[in-house]
Parts: structure tokens; sequence; C-alpha cells
């Protein structure tokens, strides 16, 4: 099973590093690994996809929070969470396709990059899973090259239920 662990580290140099190397150092798998700045600059928000078993997974845990850079672990797999990921695709466009792939990038919202005269790029932001779809349809069209970002993905807010806050008071 495939679960989404966020981490929130230290940001200073060697903690991607020691983290990249507990997991190819125990042999585990990472199917993404994206990382960037948090809200406080000292701080970077990390978020990995691999995956495992229940008991691999704890193990994975227990390994993260054992190294001094790591702030904070949180297993989001169980939880809501709004995932993302980002998508370049550059698609081989003769004149003749172009109107058709302008439908497909238009029926998923993805926006156009770049238009050369024998190809297009597109960029599209979205599930795992519409990314998926999104290039099997353009292979028809002779993918050229395509580049993902891996997934970025934030528990969603708690929320109220219905009539027990206002209604109490």
């Amino acid at each position: 099973m495939k679960h989404t662990i966020s981490l929130l580290v230290e940001n200073h140099e060697g903690v991607l590093s020691r983290i990249a190397g507990l997991f190819s150092g125990r042999g585990y798998n990472l199917e993404s690994f994206t990382a960037g700045p948090s809200v406080d600059p000292s701080m970077s928000r990390i978020t990995l996809v691999c995956g495992g078993d229940d008991q691999i997974i704890d193990q994975i845990k227990k390994q993260l929070n054992r190294l001094i850079d790591i702030i904070k672990v949180v297993d989001l797999t169980e939880n809501p969470t709004v995932d993302r990921e980002l998508a370049l695709v550059r698609v081989k466009a003769k004149s003749g396709a172009r109107g058709e792939i302008f439908q497909i990038a238009d029926i998923f919202r993805a926006k156009v990059m770049d238009v050369a005269s024998e190809s297009i790029m597109l960029e599209l932001t979205g599930s795992s899973d519409k990314i998926d779809d999104f290039i099997a349809l353009l292979g028809d069209f002779s993918i050229l090259e395509f580049a993902r970002s891996g997934i970025v993905s934030m528990a969603r807010g708690k929320k109220e239920q219905r009539g027990t806050s206002a209604a109490k008071q």
C-alpha cells in the first residue's frame, strides 16, 4: 500500500541527503519525494510517498523520527488530504493535430506553456490519477518528453459538525 508521509525538517545543508540515505541504506522504496520551504524560513516541508505494509511504514516513521534534523513526522495516508502534482508535457503537434490537443488540454484545464513549429508544451496540476489520464490521452500524439513534480500533500482542516457550535451558544 502507498503511504504519504509529511515531514517538517530543519532547513539546512545535508538534511535531504540524510533522509535519502536512510531510505537507500535500508532498501526502502521511495515513489515520490518533494521538498520546499515552509512558512518559517528555518524549516522545510517534505512530502514522501513510499510503499510497504504497516510494519515497514512503522519502521520508516521510527527511523525518520530518530534523525536529529526532523521536527515532525505525520503519516497522512488515513487522513483527509489535498494532494496535487504538477506535470509538464511536450507533445508532437503537426498543424492537423493541434486542435485536438487543445481540446484535450481544455477538458483537463491544462495550460499551454509553449507552442513551437513541431510541438506544444502543456502544464497540468491535479491528482496523480488526473495526470495519468492526461498523459494516456496525449500518448496518441507522440509525447516527446514530460516531467512530473511528485505529490505535494496537506491534511485538510477540521470542520465543525452542523449545528454543534453556534446552536449551543
